[in-house]
C-alpha cells in the first residue's frame, strides 16, 4: 500500500496503552548527499528530548543507561540500571575487543565471515547482517537491545529497551507504538501491538536524523521483527533501496522477500511488517496495523 502522507514523519516512538504515557524514540542516521541530490535538514542533536514525555504506568519505571556511544532508555517493573549498565559494558567490551583483533568487522559495508567461536553477540550480527547483505555494524543497536532485555526479561516481563530508535519491546499488555513527527513535534500515527505480539522489535533507520550512515534518502522507514538484529540490519538494507518516491514499491516487494525465512538461516530471521516515508509519500505493508492517536 503507499498512500500520501500529510504528517512529515520522521522518527518512531513508543508509548504504553494510547497516548497516555510516551516513551519517544527516533533513529540516528545520514543521508549521503552526491552532486545530484540537494542537502536536506538533518537532525544530528544527541539531545534525545522524547524520553522527557514518558510518564511511567501501571508499574512501569523508566531509566537510562548510558557507556560512549550506547545510549540505552529502559523500562521495567523496576529500576535495574546499575545491572543493566554491568551488562552493557560486558557486551561493548566483547564488541570493541573482536573490533581489535578483526577491525574489518567494524569498518566493512557488507557481510564479514566470522568465527564459530565468537561471541553470541558478533554471531548475531554477522548472521543478520548477511541475510540482509549490510555491514554487521548496522546491526548492532538492535542486537544490543535484545541482548539487554533477553538478560533481564525473567525477572521483569515487561522489560522495553530502545537504542537509538531501534527497539525491543517484551510486555504483558498491549503497547502502542507511534510514528513521531519531526522531532520538535508531536506524534500523530501509530502502530498498535497487541499483548500476545509480544517479545518483537521495531527498528528504525533515516536519512535526516542522526549521525549513522544511511545510502538512501527516506525520512523513516520501520521494521517489524522477532528479532531485533535482523530488524536493525533489515532497516538499514530497505532504507538504502528509497532514493526517491518512486522506489516505495521496490521497498515494499524486497521487504515481502526478507519475510521469507532463507534456508540455514535463524528460525526468527525475517520481517513481519514495514513501514516506509519519503517525500510525502508512504509505504506499508504486512503486521503493521494503524491507528490516529
Amino acid at each position: 500500500m503507499v498512500a500520501p502522507n500529510p504528517w512529515g514523519i520522521y522518527a518512531v516512538c513508543f508509548n504504553a496503552p494510547l497516548a497516555e504515557n510516551w516513551l519517544w524514540l527516533h533513529r540516528d542516521a545520514l543521508r549521503i548527499v552526491t552532486k545530484e541530490t540537494p542537502m536536506p535538514d538533518v537532525y544530528t542533536s544527541s539531545y534525545r528530548h522524547y524520553r522527557e514525555h514518558y510518564r511511567p504506568r501501571g508499574g512501569d519505571v523508566g531509566f537510562q543507561v548510558v557507556v560512549e556511544h550506547t545510549d540505552l532508555w529502559v523500562v521495567a517493573t523496576r529500576d535495574f540500571s546499575d545491572e543493566v549498565l554491568t551488562t552493557v559494558h560486558e557486551l561493548r567490551g566483547q564488541l570493541k575487543a573482536y573490533i581489535t583483533l578483526h577491525p574489518e568487522f567494524g569498518l566493512s559495508l557488507a557481510p564479514v565471515e566470522v568465527e564459530p567461536n565468537a561471541p553470541e553477540l558478533i554471531l548475531e550480527m554477522a548472521h543478520a547482517a548477511a541475510l540482509c547483505n549490510v555491514g554487521p555494524m548496522a546491526a548492532v543497536a538492535g542486537a544490543i537491545a535484545q541482548a539487554v532485555a533477553e538478560r533481564f526479561v525473567e525477572r521483569s516481563p515487561d522489560f522495553i529497551v530502545e537504542n537509538g530508535g531501534d527497539t525491543f519491546l517484551c510486555s504483558t499488555r498491549d503497547r502502542v507504538v507511534g510514528l513521531l513527527p519531526d522531532p520538535a513535534h508531536e506524534a500523530v500515527l501509530g502502530i498498535k501491538l497487541a499483548a500476545e505480539d509480544f517479545p518483537v522489535s521495531l527498528c528504525a533507520s533515516s536519512a535526516t536524523i542522526g549521525h549513522s550512515l544511511s545510502l538512501g534518502q527516506g525520512e523513516l522507514l520501520v521494521v517489524r521483527s522477532p528479532n531485533a538484529s535482523f530488524a536493525d540490519a533489515a532497516a538499514t538494507a530497505l532504507l538504502n533501496l528509497l532514493k526517491h518516491k518512486r522506489d516505495l514499491d521496490k521497498v515494499l516487494q524486497r521487504a515481502k522477500e526478507f519475510a521469507v525465512v532463507p534456508q540455514g538461516a535463524r528460525s526468527d530471521h525475517y520481517l513481519e511488517g514495514v513501514f516506509a516515508q519519503l517525500q510525502g509519500r508512504l509505504g506499508v505493508w504486512g503486521k503493521m496495523e494503524l491507528a490516529m492517536l
